[in-house]
């Protein structure tokens, strides 16, 4: 049974950090694709950033968020640097073997239950 535990979510003010951590049991880590999303109330499940095959971002944080990996903890991070109100959001932690089609919620096969973050101006 695939398990992801988020951690590492808060309260923050515009221009703080966060990191986030996400740890996985279950599945075979170091070759599988992890990904975080978000989504803010009243919207869609955004994509956040991947890595996997290859490592992508999102626009909008690009250059703010970092995501990596240590396949021995079989944790993901999302390390977020200079927050902002509109990144406000309950951000997920996502798996998958895939390898295409990983830029889009529906890739994903597992999911977990999602920390807050919330960046107050």
């Amino acid at each position: 049974q695939v398990r992801l535990v988020e951690s590492g979510g808060g309260l923050v003010q515009t221009g703080d950090s966060l990191r986030l951590s996400c740890a996985a049991s279950g599945l075979t880590f170091s070759i599988s694709t992890m990904a975080w999303f978000r989504q803010a109330p009243g919207k869609e499940r955004e994509f956040v950033a991947t890595s996997g095959g290859i490592t992508s971002y999102a626009d909008s944080v690009k250059g703010r968020f970092t995501i990596s990996r240590d396949n021995a903890k079989t944790t993901v991070y999302l390390q977020m640097l200079s927050l902002r109100p509109e990144d406000t959001a309950v951000y997920y932690c996502a798996a998958t073997r895939r390898r295409f089609g990983i830029l889009q919620a529906p890739g994903y096969d597992y999911w977990g239950q999602g920390t807050q973050v919330t960046v107050s101006s």
